[in-house]
């Protein structure tokens, strides 16, 4: 029987490896931005075989069109031999003539590093597998091997959550799994730790850091990498199983970057301009922290809307609020609740997005649901017509941040809290990998607070885009909010110039003073009261210098039209939201108790 086991795992290995994809990558023209790549699919059996760029990116929403960046397009069957190609679509390419086996290389051009493009030069091949890779959509279920050729004269190294096959090559069980999969080639350096669970289960996490700074510093990096690990996994009970037993944090840290962060299934890239010795130590721990959290929350705790990533269309979800948004209210939270971060910083922190959303006249349009579904015309996209995004739409970050602050601070009243009710949505669903609703939310929700709670809290804030009494909330944990009274608004945005007019830079909020009185992003200012302009001062300040109720007769050109108008001053809309003893009250024992049991990590 032995060496018919061997002849049978033998012909399975033949029978395997003829049913995988493969791609090459080198970077001889790295200087350039260049990378060429091929592609080999074997047992083909389709008369037209059709290949494709990917138009979107995992993580992301809206359209990138890829293939914008891929030339010099080639194919060939097993024997070398031209085939041909057309084209029925910009992202498509249709090859027909082969004999079963098709041959792609072509060439890449990638020039920036975050967490949806590539970038290849002489520091490093930025990699995000979409931006990269031609794909075939009738083979997404195959095995995919990638062989990786560094430049070892620049001292390259490989750094992927795909699992090693030997040398350089590295493979994945599926498109999906490889598409989601984004890789570092540089010279970086590497920390990693040890999480041994309860259960005795192992896992490694590994921070790949690319920057130009000193190994004491990625040392000292590293410490705030693993408070803040083990911080999360407090929330959820338990670190997620990552596929291969290992999560890799990508960081690249260099001034050829843009800021960004971008979260994977069992990895996440980090990137900013900031080195550590130059404020990255402190404002670059606050994108790990979030993408981190992505482990569970987004990427096993899965909108069902999301499943499967589609790299054909845009990827639209309602579920964006508590996927992003409660996940940037525990992005702060969870540095707090380390002493990453002072309890006053985290708390006046709040301030900004508390004031985006509560003010914004968007609420009128959209509920959180809708505001998600909006993520495929703002998550990175571009557009060249003039949008109303003042006044319509705010962001699913910070709109469901600040629902995520109220339901944390809603359920303490109750004796309960959000790490709870968390742990209650990773056990049922993210644990499970059982894609979630809006409703599975609002079920877990009855199941944790009560039907009551729970049902009063989506039909207000989620299924409608009603507001909590956050003065009411905050106050239970020892935390003031104020309205700025007294301060003057004019309610535009504008910046004086050389011709000491005032441009008003953006769209003028609905309801503000300048929208009641006619002006609009554009519109130039000339005359306050028939006097020029201040050239000493902004003209926020200049306003100060009015008593609200004020009415300012304004001269303005729009389209190099003179008019007038009258803009009446009005009360700052802004709050400050601040620690009591800084408004000088003192918060009794119980609400001290609340706030550290809502601060410090249990």
């Amino acid at each position: 029987m032995k060496p018919l086991l061997l002849l049978a795992t033998f012909l399975f290995s033949i029978s395997s490896n003829a049913q995988t994809n493969s791609y090459t990558i080198s970077f001889e023209n790295a200087v350039h931005h260049e990378a060429e790549i091929t592609a080999t699919f074997p047992k083909v059996t389709s008369e037209i075989f059709s290949v494709r760029m990917s138009r979107t990116s995992p993580g992301r929403y809206a359209l990138h069109e890829f293939a914008k960046n891929i030339y010099a397009v080639k194919a060939t069957d097993s024997q070398g031999k031209s085939l041909t190609i057309k084209r029925p679509n910009p992202y498509q390419w249709d090859i027909t003539g082969h004999d079963g086996t098709v041959n792609i290389s072509y060439t890449l051009f990638a020039d920036r590093a975050d967490g949806t493009y590539s970038q290849i030069d002489e520091t490093h091949a930025h990699l995000n597998i979409p931006a990269t890779f031609i794909y075939a959509p009738e083979f997404s279920e195959r095995k995919i091997t990638v062989d990786f050729n560094p430049r070892e004269d620049l001292n390259w190294k490989i750094a992927t959550q795909l699992p090693l096959v030997a040398n350089n090559t590295y493979s994945a069980k599926n498109l999906q799994y490889f598409m989601d999969s984004p890789t570092e080639l540089s010279n970086f350096g590497l920390r990693e730790f040890e999480v041994v669970e309860a259960d005795g289960k192992k896992k490694n996490i590994r921070f790949v850091l690319h920057h130009n700074g000193t190994e004491a510093e990625l040392d000292t990096y590293f410490e705030k990498i693993k408070k803040t690990v083990l911080a999360e996994e407090a929330v959820f009970g338990e670190l997620a199983d990552f596929d291969y037993g290992t999560y890799t944090f990508l960081a690249c840290y260099i001034p050829n970057a843009s800021g960004d962060g971008m979260e994977h299934r069992n990895s996440t890239i980090l990137t900013s301009t900031r080195s550590l010795a130059d404020g990255g130590m402190e404002n670059n721990i606050g994108t790990v922290s979030h993408e981190f959290f992505h482990s569970w929350n987004v990427e096993r705790i899965r909108p069902e809307s999301l499943e499967p990533f589609n790299f054909e269309e845009a990827n639209m979800s309602g579920e964006l609020w508590f996927a992003e948004g409660f996940t940037s209210y525990y992005t702060n939270l969870i540095l707090c609740r380390t002493a990453l971060i002072t309890n006053q910083e985290y708390v006046e922190g709040l301030t900004g997005t508390f004031n985006y959303v509560w003010n914004s006249p968007a609420r009128q349009f959209f509920n959180p649901i809708e505001m998600s579904y909006q993520a495929p015309f703002v998550d990175a996209a571009t557009s060249v017509d003039p949008v109303n995004r003042e006044n319509t739409f705010i962001s699913y970050y910070s709109y469901g941040s600040i629902l995520g602050l109220a339901l944390d601070l809603s359920l303490r009243e109750k004796g309960l809290n959000l790490d709870d009710y968390m742990k209650l949505v990773w056990t049922t669903y993210g644990k499970n990998e059982i894609p979630y609703t809006i409703e599975n939310l609002n079920e877990s929700l009855n199941t944790y607070a009560g039907k009551a709670f729970g049902d009063a809290f989506f039909n207000a804030y989620i299924y409608k885009s009603g507001m909590p009494d956050y003065t009411a909330l905050l106050a239970t944990v020892g935390v003031g909010l104020k309205q700025d009274t007294q301060i003057p608004d004019f309610g535009a945005t504008v910046a004086i110039n050389t011709k000491m007019q005032g441009e008003i830079k953006r769209n003028t909020t609905i309801g503000s003073p300048a929208y009641l009185g006619g002006l609009d992003k554009g519109d130039f200012i000339t005359q306050v009261n028939g006097q020029a302009l201040p050239s000493t001062t902004s003209f926020e300040d200049y306003i100060k210098t009015f008593e609200i109720g004020t009415e300012l007769k304004i001269d303005f050109l729009r389209n190099a039209v003179p008019q007038k108008t009258i803009v009446k001053i009005a009360s700052s809309q802004t709050y400050s939201i601040e620690l009591m003893e800084k408004q000088g009250k003192k918060p009794s024992k119980k609400i001290l108790k609340n706030r550290a049991a809502w601060l410090t990590l249990q």
